[in-house]
C-alpha cells in the first residue's frame, strides 16, 4: 500500500504546507510546471519524487524529467502528461498514449483546474490536482492525496492550500 501526494503547476512557488500535507505520503508525483530547480530539490529531498516537465520548465528540468511518464504503482498502471486534457477532451499525445496501452490512472496538469473524473469509456481514473503555485488564473491552490493498495485506488482527498 502506498500513499501518494499529487501536485502540479507550482511555477517556482512551494508552500511549506505541502510538506505537512504530504508527511504521510510514500511518494510525491509532480505533474509538470515545476518552475525552477529549487522546487525539484526540496521535494526530492523530502520524499521520492516522480514527475514530468511542463511547458514553462527550462532545460535543466527537461533533462531530469520526461514529457510523459508511464509506470506501475502497486498493480495500477499510471500515465502522467502535463498537457493531457481530460476525459472527452484529451490532448493528441494523451489520446495516442491512452489508446496504445490502457492505464488505470491518468494524471495531467496545465489547466490549473482541479478535476477528478472517471472515464467510463476507457475505465480510467483521471486526476488533475489543480495548481499549487501562485501564478495563473486559479483562485484556490490545491493538492491531491491518494492511496493505492494493490489494484485499488481509495481515499482520494482534495487539499486546499488557500487563495492564490
Amino acid at each position: 500500500m502506498k500513499q501518494i501526494g499529487i501536485i502540479s503547476d507550482t511555477h517556482g512557488y512551494l508552500d511549506e504546507a505541502v510538506f505537512r500535507h504530504f508527511e504521510t505520503c510514500d511518494e510525491i508525483w509532480h505533474v509538470g510546471d515545476f518552475g525552477d530547480e529549487q522546487v525539484v530539490e526540496k521535494l526530492s529531498k523530502f520524499k521520492p519524487l516522480r514527475g514530468v516537465y511542463g511547458n514553462i520548465d527550462g532545460q535543466a528540468i527537461r533533462h531530469r524529467f520526461p514529457e510523459k511518464l508511464r509506470f506501475f504503482c502497486e498493480d495500477i498502471q499510471v500515465l502522467m502528461i502535463h498537457i493531457g486534457g481530460y476525459p472527452g477532451r484529451y490532448s493528441s499525445i494523451a489520446k495516442e498514449e491512452l489508446n496504445r496501452t490502457p492505464v488505470q490512472l491518468f494524471l495531467s496538469g496545465h489547466s490549473h483546474i482541479l478535476k477528478i473524473l472517471f472515464d467510463e469509456k476507457i475505465k480510467c481514473l483521471h486526476i488533475n490536482p489543480g495548481a499549487a503555485g501562485k501564478q495563473g488564473w486559479h483562485k484556490l491552490r490545491t493538492l491531491v492525496r491518494l492511496t493505492i493498495d494493490g489494484s485499488i485506488m481509495r481515499n482520494c482527498e482534495v487539499i486546499e492550500l488557500g487563495k492564490r
